[in-house]
């Protein structure tokens, strides 16, 4: 199990400057985040992760997986096929996809249309020896829970289509963790880490509406002592990514971090 960061939150530093903040957070290594703004894209992927794999071995950090663009799941995508053959490649197994959203003809018929796709994803994955994963992500996703994302991957071969069960997500829902460990057991493959509340706020009409926010482990909704017994007792060897998503200067989202992941470290010994 490797305790890795989300680099999402380090738009803009250069790879040294990430690796720099990965240690002083000190976590074992990267999600690393292959969107467009950020160092390796889509599009440049093949040239890019290579050199970037190299640079992070060399300061002694991993990167097991990879978290590509909220739209990217589309096995048409020319991208899609570069993205799989350039992680595989490169010794990276795990591929976080973008998310799908229910069509206009409604769930049921969404469901069909996606699996049809992940028929298709699942073969590249399996053709570049490389797992693409789902992620349970709360709201209008078509995996927004462990019952969700059943419905789009089961029957599927887990070793080529994995699950990423997110408690910080489930919290919103409803879903408990035992429930949701034991629905998607055989295709969990990584683990994100956050805590979160919901907050009001007023839209640009004034209405009140609820949004998410995340908040330092222990301080929300997030039952992390269930998620540590769970963890252990599932005996769970994939990453856990750190999700750091708070709107704070880098310095001060860096320690933050570097709370979370000793406060989460304590946990996990407590709980094996």
């Amino acid at each position: 199990m490797e305790l890795i960061v989300f680099t999402k939150h380090f738009k803009g530093q250069s790879i040294e400057e990430t690796i720099e903040a990965i240690k002083k957070a000190g976590a074992t290594g990267a999600d690393l985040c292959v969107r467009p703004g950020y160092y390796v894209t889509p599009e440049n992927i093949s040239e890019k992760l290579p050199e970037v794999v190299k640079v992070f071995k060399e300061a002694g950090l991993s990167i097991p997986m990879i978290t590509t663009p909220t739209l990217f799941v589309s096995p048409g995508d020319p991208a899609m096929e570069k993205v799989l053959v350039a992680c595989g490649k490169s010794g990276i197994r795990l591929i976080k996809l973008g998310y799908w959203f229910m069509d206009k003809e409604g769930y049921w018929p969404t469901v069909d249309r996606v699996r049809k796709e992940l028929e298709k994803l699942v073969k590249l994955a399996r053709k570049h020896n490389v797992k693409i994963c789902i992620h349970n992500h709360s709201e209008s996703s078509m995996g927004l829970n462990s019952c969700s994302v059943m419905n789009l991957v089961k029957g599927f071969d887990p070793k080529c289509v994995g699950v990423i069960l997110d408690p910080g997500h489930l919290s919103i829902v409803g879903e408990p963790l035992p429930m949701a460990f034991s629905i998607v057991k055989e295709y969990i493959s990584i683990v994100a880490v956050k805590d979160v509340t919901r907050e009001k706020y007023k839209d640009e009409n004034g209405l009140d509406k609820w949004r998410i926010k995340p908040v330092p482990l222990r301080e929300g909704f997030v039952d992390l002592h269930d998620l540590a017994v769970l963890l252990n007792e599932t005996k769970f060897s994939g990453p856990i990514s750190m999700h750091s998503e708070y709107n704070l200067p880098l310095e001060a989202l860096i320690a933050q971090t570097k709370t979370d992941i000793e406060y989460f470290k304590n946990l996990m010994e407590k709980a094996g």
